[in-house]
């Protein structure tokens, strides 16, 4: 068992020599990252901080010459990520352990996201009871709040320390001895108001034989997918929710950025999609939607969460958009529409039913897609059992010609 601890051994070193004196009394190994820049490190790590430097492609010297604390900060995350994976493909890496403030924070998280799904990743810092998004993107990082700034060892601080190592050590030393059945893997998007859907399309597909892994298009669900996608840990995709992109295109909370839709085009594996929840921009409490949306129409899903309906305008772009992205797929992809409503309130007597949007969405896609995109079309809205159905039988299909399926 080896664990690697991340941090600026100029500034830190106490806290982080406790650290690590924690994990071998338990029997770890520790491989030390030194990713302090201004000052000499309080003890000698495995890695020094001019290795982490060289390894992001600049020197320590030229650190320290610019004086520049976001240039320093961005290098030592970006050495620090290289150093991660070195480590990790080497197999001296089990877990990764980091602690610290915002500097650090930002360092130690880069390389923990740079590393794999199901690497342990601990981070104990003083930004843990913020917002974290920047720190853990779309990577399975723990984050511990430190309560008292990290700033010399005292009662409080050796306690939260040795929680982390221990828990780190837990996760390290313990087989879960979980059964894996090898079945190929689909990746799927939901939302709430697609939640019948996908649990119906799901629900068939493992009885077909498939695993399915199931992400809310939160933006940084969308991410996580996209970014496994890349990595070759799914087979195949079953987008029912691409909400994410009315919120990149109009402004709201949960984009997943402009490359949303494109990782399983790029692998050319097998991908179904249809256009779930895209007749909504999500936003946080009510009062916190921006003034210039101010006369659309609102539905209040819950105190934390406000969603505008997206106009034909919108609509229409956001066609052309997502034609645009399976165009370029480079594997068997279908698009498959609810001509009756893309989502649970965008049905007849709810909320955001509007046929009128959802036409300029439809005539969009059919008019933008190109012939090798397989077109799909129901008389349902997309949460009827028979859309969901048609959607894994259409997936299916296309695993099967691929020579990925059961």
């Amino acid at each position: 068992m080896s664990v690697v601890i991340i941090g600026t051994l100029d500034t830190k070193a106490e806290e982080i020599g406790f650290a690590r004196d924690v994990l071998e009394a338990q029997g770890v190994d520790v491989h030390v990252v030194d990713a302090g820049v201004m000052g000499e490190p309080g003890f000698e790590p495995e890695t020094t901080a001019s290795e982490v430097a060289d390894a992001a492609g600049t020197t320590l010297e030229h650190l320290r010459e610019e004086a520049d604390r976001g240039e320093a900060i961005e290098a030592m995350g970006d050495g620090a990520a290289e150093v991660a994976q070195r480590l990790h493909d080497e197999g001296v890496l089990d877990g990764v352990l980091g602690l610290g403030g915002s500097g650090n924070t930002s360092i130690a998280t880069a390389a923990m996201r740079a590393l794999p799904v199901g690497v342990p990743k601990v981070m104990v810092s003083t930004m843990a009871s913020g917002d974290t998004e920047p720190y853990v993107g779309s990577r399975d990082v723990t984050m511990m709040y430190s309560v008292a700034d990290i700033e010399g060892l005292n009662q409080l601080s050796r306690r939260i320390i040795s929680n982390a190592a221990l828990a780190m050590v837990g996760m390290v030393s313990n087989d879960p001895d979980v059964d894996v059945e090898e079945r190929p893997t689909i990746a799927m998007t939901m939302f709430g108001v697609t939640t019948p859907c996908v649990q119906a399309a799901r629900e068939r597909l493992e009885d077909m034989g498939y695993e399915a892994i199931v992400f809310h298009a939160t933006g940084t669900g969308g991410r996580a997918m996209e970014s496994l996608v890349e990595e070759g840990v799914v087979d195949g995709v079953l987008d029912v929710t691409t909400t994410e992109w009315a919120d990149e295109l109009v402004g709201g909370v949960l984009s997943a950025g402009p490359d949303r839709l494109e990782a399983a085009g790029d692998e050319g594996i097998p991908q179904v999609v249809s256009t779930g929840a895209l007749d909504m921009v999500n936003f946080g409490p009510r009062d916190s939607v921006p003034e210039e949306f101010e006369g659309r129409q609102f539905h209040v899903h819950n105190p934390q969460v406000t969603l505008m309906r997206t106009t034909p305008e919108e609509n229409a772009e956001l066609g052309e958009i997502i034609s645009e992205k399976l165009n370029d797929a480079t594997g068997p992809t279908a698009l498959v529409l609810p001509l009756e409503g893309v989502s649970a309130i965008d049905v007849e007597g709810e909320d955001f039913y509007d046929p009128e949007a959802d036409a300029a969405l439809f005539d969009a896609l059919r008019s933008s897609l190109e012939d090798d995109v397989e077109l799909l079309e129901m008389e349902t809205d997309i949460n009827d059992e028979a859309f969901a159905a048609k959607l894994a039988e259409t997936l299916d299909g296309y695993m099967r010609e691929a020579g990925r399926a059961p």
